[in-house]
């Protein structure tokens, strides 16, 4: 028997490399075209014309005659006199023997505190405790307001007992309160001075009243009726 015989291996076939396509071409850049004159720039405004002045005159002239008939107004009296000047501004007065400058209503309430003691035959420490009061609780000043019901220049409280809110505004009159209820403190004249002040004021800062002390000593001298017209009145 014949044998069959073998057949010889086949060759792989070789591999074709895929064909390369040309890279596509470049557009060569556009060159920017050259710049007019005056290109670039805002154009200038233009000058409004007639009508958009006469609207803005019918938009402010009622501001504008507002306006005069205020100054107007203001330059006289409802009884069409002329309007008088603000009164000057009064002297300062620089208490002796203190850094310390007051007005002429506090001058003058300081005096009528002092008066009141001496028309009562009170002694000088009744005035000081007295000044040094007024001092902390209103700066010497008739007050028409205050803490709550408060008033006047030593602050009382007319639903306190006081009086009425017309009497505590009466530098007379509130001088002549506090005294009455001083004296009846027993030792005012010995303790020390916010002590004496807080028993009959009440205050919620019972030590307020000594920082006056040193001053309402001074003022106190200088009030002497001997002495008050040369050194402040």
């Amino acid at each position: 028997m014949t044998s069959a015989r073998t057949a010889p291996p086949r060759r792989p076939a070789p591999q074709r490399s895929p064909a390369k396509r040309p890279a596509p071409k470049r557009a060569a850049p556009k060159r920017a075209a050259p710049k007019r004159a005056g290109a670039g720039r805002p154009a200038a405004k233009r000058p409004p014309g007639r009508r958009g002045g006469a609207a803005a005159l019918r938009t402010w002239w009622p501001a504008y005659v507002l306006a005069v008939v205020v100054v107007f107004a203001l330059s006289w009296r409802a009884d069409g006199s002329e309007a008088a000047e603000p009164p000057p501004t009064t002297a300062l007065c620089t208490v002796p023997a203190t850094s310390v400058t007051l007005a002429a209503d506090q001058w003058a309430n300081a005096r009528t505190i002092a008066d009141v003691a001496r028309q009562r035959g009170l002694p000088e420490r009744a005035i000081v405790i007295a000044l040094a009061t007024a001092m902390q609780e209103s700066t010497l000043h008739n007050l028409d307001y205050g803490d709550r019901d408060s008033l006047g220049l030593f602050q009382q409280r007319p639903s306190q007992g006081w009086g009425t809110p017309q009497q505590v505004q009466d530098p007379v009159y509130a001088a002549g309160q506090f005294y009455d209820r001083l004296v009846r403190v027993p030792g005012w004249d010995t303790m020390r001075l916010t002590d004496a002040a807080q028993i009959v004021q009440r205050s919620g800062f019972p030590e307020a009243y000594q920082r006056w002390d040193g001053f309402a000593q001074s003022l106190t001298v200088a009030l002497r009726s001997d002495d008050r017209e040369r050194n402040c009145g």
